[in-house]
């Protein structure tokens, strides 16, 4: 019997050494591993964060090319969606995002100078817009340059100004088929967080009206 005993407290001396030094094992396992994630996923949570915006016509670029100022500019895109810049004459800039056009301008100017850098900025967004017309604190057209929902476009525009309905504003919207659809927009309820679905997002073109 005290053999039996005295067997079955060296075990679980044992087991209990071997439990602590595989939990510290496993502990610093985890730590690695967690410093290890978190190093490789800050920078690609942070990337995805950037906005992507797509040129389109009438947006106004500064395209800049290092050390040569005769082919650096500020220029609108045309209506057709080209640029014109010398040497390389005319290239399509609707379609692509800043970066893209930085990468098709660089390998087009390797022809005429080594090792071109140019950088791409979209200076005034113009392709992309908004109205909101009617009894606002400052009416007019907005930049489309990120997602914007119609509370988001009142606020813009300062938000409804005295007098104004602001239980029948709406957003109009003209459909590819030339069809006009009209979107009610309650401010009153909406900014009461009733009625979520009336808060839809703005697309280019939209005016919104408050009257």
């Amino acid at each position: 019997g005290m053999k039996f005993i005295a067997i079955g407290r060296r075990w679980a001396r044992t087991g209990g050494l071997l439990l602590l030094a595989a939990s510290c094992a496993l502990a610093a396992g985890n730590g690695t591993h967690k410093k290890t994630h978190k190093h490789k996923d800050t920078p690609r949570s942070s990337a995805s964060t950037l906005p992507v915006y797509t040129i389109g016509p009438n947006d106004v670029l500064s395209i800049n090319v290092w050390h040569e100022k005769d082919l650096s500019a500020t220029l609108p895109v045309r209506p057709d969606g080209d640029i014109s810049l010398p040497l390389i004459g005319q290239v399509r800039a609707s379609g692509y995002t800043p970066l893209q056009l930085q990468q098709e301008l660089t390998k087009m100017l390797r022809a005429y100078i080594d090792h071109p850098r140019v950088t791409v900025v979209v200076t005034k967004v113009m392709s992309r817009m908004f109205n909101v017309l009617g009894k606002v604190v400052k009416p007019g057209a907005y930049a489309l340059d990120q997602p914007t929902t119609v509370l988001d476009a009142l606020a813009q525009a300062g938000g409804p100004a005295e007098f104004a309905n602001t239980k029948k504003i709406y957003v109009l919207r003209y459909k590819q088929n030339g069809s006009r659809w009209i979107y009610p927009f309650n401010y009153n309820q909406v900014i009461e967080g009733h009625l979520p679905w009336e808060n839809i997002q703005i697309k280019p073109g939209d005016p919104v009206v408050v009257p």
